[in-house]
C-alpha cells in the first residue's frame, strides 16, 4: 500500500468519525448545549401520551425542536424541549400530543390561536389539560369492544339483511346519486360566494324555525291527528276516489245539456239579485215583521185541516206610464253613444204607487226625512231603532204569544192586535 492511499484512508476515518460524532452530539442535544443556541421551554400534561425524549416537536406541524426530557410529576409529567434559536412560538399557544402514524411515533404540536407576541423564551412553562392528549389505543379498544358486545347479534342481523335488500339492484342508482353529488359540489364551488350567502341566509332561516318551534310542533299534532282521521275514513274516501270520475263525466254531460240554457239562468238570477240588493232593506224589513205577524195570526183550520197564509201582489192596477218616456222615444240596444241622462218617476197620482217613497211618513220634527227601517232589530226587546209611530213613540214590536186559546176566533187578533196597547 502507497502512502498517499494510507494517508487518504486515515482522512477517511477521521472525517467519517467527526461526521458520526457532530450527527449523534446534535441529536442528542449536545451541540446546543455547547453552542448555546436555541432555548428550553417546559411544558406539562396529565399523562405522556407516548411522548418519549427524543420526539419531535412541531409549529403547526413544522418542526422547530425535540423533547428532550421528561420527568413525572405527582400531576403528570414535565416534559423539557429544546426550541430552535430562530422560532418565535407564541405564549399562548395550545399544546396536542399526535400521532404521526397508525402504529405510534407520537409528536407535541403547538397550536397558537394567532402569530403574535409574547413569545416563549428560556424557562416558558406552557399547560396542557386532558384533551391535549389523544385517545388512549387501549381505551378505544375496550370501548368498542363493549360497543360492539352491547349490540343484538339478531337485529344486527336483521339490520345487516334489510340493508342487503335496501342497496340490492341499485348500484346504478347510487352511482348516478353520486355523480350529481360531485357536480352539485363542483357547482357549489364554482360559485362559492353566492354558497356562502345561501349558508347565512339558511342559518336565518333555520334561527327563525327554531324561534317557531311551538308552532311547527302544533302544526305537526294536529296534522297527526287529521291524517288518523283520513286513515279511518280510508274506506270512504276511496270509494269518493271511485266515485269521483263518473260523478265529473255526469256532471260534464249536465253541463253541456245545460250550456244553452243555463247562461240564460244565470243572467237572469243576476238582474233578480240586483233587484234583490236594490230593495235590500225592504227585504229585511219584511223578514222582521212577518214572523211577527204569523205568530199573532189566526191558528184555526180550514176544511182541509191545515192552516193557510199567502202574500199576494195586487195586479189590479196597471203599471205607471206618466214620468217615463214613450215607446217611440227609447233607444235602440245597439246604439252605444252618449245621452242625456233622463230622471225618470211616477207623475201619477193614486192609486199608483201607493207603497212608493214618496208616500212614506215623514218624521217628527223634520217632514223633509223619510221614515226608513234603520236594519237593526233586536229580538229580545223587539225595539226598531229609528222607527217612530205618528205620536213619536218608539216602535216596538211585541209577540202576541200563544192564540190557540182564542179557538175559531184566533183571525180577530189581525184586527185587535195592531190597536192594542
Amino acid at each position: 500500500m502507497s502512502r498517499g492511499v494510507r494517508i487518504r484512508l486515515a482522512a477517511f476515518v477521521v472525517l467519517s468519525a467527526v461526521g458520526i460524532t457532530y450527527i449523534t452530539a446534535t441529536y442528542l442535544g449536545l451541540i446546543d448545549r455547547i453552542t448555546g443556541s436555541g432555548h428550553t421551554v417546559t411544558a406539562t400534561l396529565p399523562g405522556s401520551g407516548g411522548l418519549f425524549e427524543g420526539s419531535e416537536v412541531t409549529y403547526r406541524g413544522v418542526k422547530i425542536g425535540k423533547v428532550t426530557k421528561m420527568t413525572p410529576t405527582i400531576e403528570g409529567v414535565e416534559i423539557e424541549m429544546a426550541i430552535e434559536e430562530d422560532v418565535e412560538l407564541p405564549t399562548d399557544s395550545a399544546i396536542y400530543v399526535h400521532n404521526l402514524s397508525a402504529v405510534g411515533e407520537q409528536y407535541l404540536d403547538f397550536q397558537p390561536e394567532d402569530e403574535d407576541g409574547p413569545y416563549a423564551e428560556d424557562g416558558t412553562v406552557f399547560h396542557g389539560d386532558e384533551s391535549s392528549l389523544p385517545v388512549d389505543e387501549a381505551d378505544l379498544l375496550v370501548d368498542l369492544d363493549d360497543f360492539v358486545g352491547s349490540v343484538d347479534k339478531r337485529s344486527l342481523q336483521v339490520v345487516v339483511k334489510e340493508l342487503g335488500i335496501l342497496f340490492g339492484d341499485t348500484g346504478r342508482d347510487l352511482q348516478t346519486m353520486l355523480d350529481n353529488g360531485s357536480v352539485f359540489i363542483d357547482e357549489a364551488t364554482a360559485h362559492t360566494d353566492e354558497t356562502i350567502t345561501l349558508l347565512r341566509n339558511g342559518l336565518t332561516v333555520l334561527r327563525t324555525q327554531q324561534g317557531q318551534k311551538e308552532n311547527i310542533r302544533s302544526f305537526a299534532r294536529d296534522l297527526a291527528t287529521l291524517t288518523g282521521a283520513l286513515r279511518g275514513s280510508d274506506s270512504d274516501l276511496r270509494k269518493v276516489l271511485t266515485s269521483t270520475p263518473g260523478a265529473a263525466r255526469e256532471l260534464q254531460k249536465l253541463l253541456e245539456e245545460l250550456e244553452p240554457t243555463l247562461p240564460v239562468l244565470l243572467s237572469n238570477l243576476i238582474t233578480v239579485d240586483q233587484v234583490v240588493l236594490a230593495n235590500l232593506d225592504g227585504l229585511e224589513q219584511l223578514l222582521v215583521t212577518y214572523p211577527t205577524l204569523m205568530a199573532g195570526g189566526p191558528t184555526g183550520s180550514t176544511r182541509d185541516g191545515w192552516g193557510h197564509i199567502n202574500v199576494q201582489f195586487d195586479y189590479s192596477v196597471p203599471p205607471c206610464t206618466d214620468g217615463y218616456l214613450p215607446p217611440e222615444r227609447w233607444r235602440s240596444p245597439h246604439d252605444l253613444t252618449d245621452a242625456p241622462y233622463f230622471h225618470a218617476q211616477c207623475k201619477s197620482g193614486p192609486p199608483y204607487v201607493m207603497r212608493g217613497p214618496k208616500y212614506v211618513p215623514a218624521r217628527r220634527g223634520n217632514a223633509s226625512t223619510p221614515r226608513v227601517y234603520s236594519g237593526v232589530y233586536d229580538p229580545v226587546t223587539g225595539i226598531v231603532p229609528g222607527v217612530l209611530d205618528d205620536e213619536g213613540r218608539q216602535v216596538q214590536f211585541r209577540q202576541p204569544g200563544n192564540m190557540s186559546v182564542l179557538g175559531g176566533d184566533a183571525w180577530k187578533w189581525l184586527l185587535v192586535g195592531p190597536v192594542a196597547r
